[in-house]
């Protein structure tokens, strides 16, 4: 399970390259960002190579931030890939709150984040799919 820091940004010109710098200062890698517009303000996830230390950075920049589990999936980098992930958690009955890319890291495949209030199903779902999920230390 990955953990995902969500906050807000003013949706300005030059926000988004602001929070992003915070973090390259003090050396934390995003594994994967989805930014979504909320009218004035953006919704900003993040999964960060230390979550800790991104929190306290952000928060010391005055962020308010949220920590999550996420779950982050491995599927094969083709047309379609998905179709079978979706499935799997379809006929499970798990929902999707949201779902965004990840920064991959392997070759020939590609990297899916899902948030759902359901994660015991949609885990259970992708084992018996035989969909892989990626450990937090592969990240």
């Amino acid at each position: 399970m990955a953990k995902q820091i969500t906050t807000f940004i003013p949706n300005i010109p030059g926000a988004l390259a602001s929070f992003c710098r915070i973090l390259k200062m003090h050396g934390i890698d995003m594994r994967a960002m989805n930014v979504g517009d909320a009218m004035e303000f953006g919704i900003v996830r993040v999964i960060a190579s230390d979550t800790d230390k991104a929190v306290q950075v952000l928060t010391k920049e005055h962020f308010v931030c949220q920590v999550e589990d996420v779950i982050v999936i491995e599927v094969a980098d083709q047309p379609g890939a998905l179709v079978d992930l979706l499935t799997a958690l379809g006929e499970a009955d798990v929902n999707l709150d949201y779902t965004y890319a990840l920064f991959s890291r392997h070759e020939a495949t590609a990297g899916f984040v899902i948030k759902t209030d359901n994660r015991e199903g949609a885990l259970k779902a992708l084992k018996s799919a035989g969909i892989r999920t990626i450990p937090d230390e592969e990240l």
